[in-house]
């Protein structure tokens, strides 16, 4: 089996065991390891929450005797070389007397950025990098943006009609898209740390914003903008048994309700709606990815959904890279990165990409 194949086989059977952290380890990053023993996977391990074991260490832990020099430990992120909640994982690798890492991606924590590799290497470790970089990087696109800018990842998310309408006609079902789709977006929600809403969007569906059909799912913070501060109280927000993690920000700005829900160690908000809210993300530059579903239905319903101020034309409109189309039963779902290519009425760029 050549060299960088093999690598790549066993990284991604590490980002396997990352992506079962995904949703549960904020505000750490999903981060998994496998150990190999001539071309065999003998241990796996993940991170699986703040303050428990890193995945290097469960991995360690689950082999649970003697490493031979041959091993070669995977691991999707640089292993962390300072004391926090755990001790450092560079000591334990060392301690174990691991003579080869192979690493997918750099920490981009600036306490931890390339420290873990150099620590290794000078100590004698033999350290390959950059092995799946790109995905390994996407698993913690959320972590990333909040370590560097301070501010959440922000996911702009709707289930909209072939027409661009987030309803149907007054007084008719909801739903747009399929209960396929709909379990789909449940497990997007498990995934990031608060789901945001406008307070029409309260009043009009009363929604519960949880994770529902996802198995050992954290539940979100849930996040209601609003004007006026009317908000009906008896609404599922603000009587469910998850009240207490029901956020209220009155009269702020979309910019400054990030700002802040990033000081309080949130990396990740889903924007669910209204169309009013996603429009103010929108003009705002403040969109990092969407995902769109797609409903195979024309319903000419009130409710538009990204009814932004707008490009001036279309040259200047916004783009999207890094385009995946998943269908789901009968609807699809659209998922993209904004460019830096569109421009808005203010003569500034619309979108940008993820860090």
């Amino acid at each position: 089996m050549a060299t960088t194949h093999r690598h790549e086989k066993f990284m991604r059977a590490a980002l396997n065991q990352a992506k079962r952290a995904l949703g549960q380890t904020s505000p750490n990053p999903a981060v998994g390891a496998v150990l190999v023993i001539d071309d065999r996977i003998v241990a796996e391990g993940h991170h699986r929450e703040a303050g428990r074991d890193h995945a290097e260490i469960e991995c360690l832990r689950n082999f649970g005797r003697r490493v031979p020099q041959r091993a070669t430990l995977y691991i999707t992120l640089e292993p962390c070389s300072t004391a926090g909640r755990t001790a450092p994982c560079t000591d334990a690798i060392l301690n174990a007397g691991i003579k080869n890492v192979v690493v997918g991606t750099i920490d981009v924590n600036p306490r931890h950025s390339g420290k873990g590799i150099t620590q290794l290497r000078n100590a004698g470790v033999k350290v390959r990098e950059g092995i799946l970089a790109d995905e390994c990087t996407r698993l913690n696109e959320a972590f990333n943006k909040w370590i560097i800018s301070g501010r959440p990842f922000v996911i702009a998310k709707c289930g909209m009609s072939l027409d661009g309408r987030l309803t149907r006609r007054a007084a008719e079902h909801r739903w747009i898209t399929g209960p396929f789709a709909r379990r789909h977006a449940h497990e997007l929600r498990a995934h990031v740390d608060a789901v945001l809403v406008g307070a029409e969007t309260v009043r009009a569906d009363n929604p519960r914003l949880t994770v529902r059909g996802v198995r050992r799912a954290r539940q979100p913070w849930r996040v209601v903008l609003t004007r006026s501060g009317n908000l009906p109280r008896p609404a599922h927000l603000f009587s469910d048994r998850f009240a207490s993690r029901t956020l209220i920000y009155r009269c702020k700005s979309l910019a400054a309700v990030l700002k802040n829900l990033g000081k309080r160690g949130i990396t990740s908000v889903l924007i669910e709606g209204g169309g009013e809210v996603l429009g103010q993300a929108l003009d705002a530059r403040l969109i990092d990815k969407v995902q769109l579903y797609l409903g195979p239905i024309l319903t000419g319903g009130p409710v538009i959904a990204f009814p932004a101020g707008g490009a001036e034309n279309t040259a200047n409109a916004l783009h999207l890279r890094g385009i995946s189309y998943r269908r789901i039963a009968r609807s699809v779902c659209i998922t993209g990165y904004p460019e830096d290519v569109g421009q808005g009425k203010n003569g500034k760029p619309f979108g940008r990409p993820p860090v």
